[in-house]
């Protein structure tokens, strides 16, 4: 069954929540970046949490991009959503390897680092991006996407990401939750929350036995009567083209296109989402220098 993400409101308006199947994209990513198991964890979690505020926007050409600066081994990780919930990412030291925490369990939070800030940039077309930036708690990713929604935006929020990596180095099974109180909701309204969160206990253990997005939402949120508001695939999708490289290319400005054809007398662009390579010959950088 390919990935999915749905969201959901509860009927007495008071609780707002999303969950998210992520295997298949978790895994895409891992093979793309070639990354080992504690990258594919934290890349994992980054991209799925982005999918689910992603799908969130209204806007048609909306993106989420959440970027994650820990100061630990794997350096900063990038996830980017569009409006559907198709992410895309990477994380800067793919090849960090680290030793467990617990016996199953990798330390997420000490690769990561929490020395550094968690970003979150919403961009709806307008003419200036909403960027929110707070101090990372733990580096687990979780749980400061939590606390960066009660920080920076005043929604109280629970956050559950998990990604399960098997022995040959793939991703057995991903999910999360997002799960926000709306205006109104009291004492009582967080203890049901708080009782659900308990109840289904480690996400990705709870996937890897085939729950899917929409029994996940109906475990935690059990107390509740649920209305499912929209249910569709998601996937690890890339925008890069020839095209939008060219662009790129011609932005650099007449000088450096002149630099690069007379130092390497070549081109050659590799997009940091999805590792496809760009080659352009000299005859072709100087037709884009030429165009400006």
């Amino acid at each position: 069954m390919s990935d999915q993400i749905v969201r959901a409101i509860t009927s007495d308006g008071l609780v707002k929540a999303s969950a998210i199947t992520g295997t298949e994209l978790v895994e895409r990513a891992r093979q793309i970046h070639r990354l080992l198991p504690v990258a594919t964890a934290a890349l994992g979690r980054a991209l799925m949490g982005a999918s689910m505020m992603g799908d969130q926007l209204k806007e048609e050409k909306g993106t989420v991009t959440l970027r994650i600066k820990g100061g630990g081994p794997l350096g900063t990780i990038t996830a980017v959503s569009d409006h559907l919930g198709n992410v895309r990412g990477y994380v800067q030291n793919g090849m960090v390897d680290f030793t467990e925490k617990a016996p199953g369990k990798l330390d997420v939070g000490a690769a990561v680092g929490s020395q550094g800030t968690l970003t979150l940039i919403r961009d709806m077309g307008l003419r200036e991006p909403y960027v929110g930036t707070v101090e990372l708690l733990s580096g687990e990713i979780a749980e400061d996407l939590a606390a960066y929604f009660v920080e920076s935006e005043q929604i109280p929020t629970a956050c559950a990401l998990g990604v399960l990596i098997g022995t040959d180095q793939s991703v057995t099974s991903a999910g999360g939750y997002l799960i926000q109180l709306l205006p109104g909701a009291g004492e009582e309204i967080i203890g049901k929350v708080e009782r659900g969160v308990a109840r289904v206990g480690s996400v990705s253990r709870a996937l890897e036995h085939g729950m899917t997005a929409r029994e996940l939402l109906e475990q935690v949120l059990g107390e509740f009567r649920l209305e499912i508001l929209e249910e569709h695939p998601v996937e690890y999708r890339c925008y890069c083209s020839r095209a939008r490289v060219e662009t790129a290319l011609i932005s650099l400005g007449r000088q450096e296109l002149d630099d690069m054809i007379r130092e390497q007398g070549q081109a050659e662009v590799t997009c940091q989402f999805c590792d496809k390579v760009y080659r352009f010959t000299k005859e072709e950088l100087c037709a884009l220098r030429d165009s400006r």
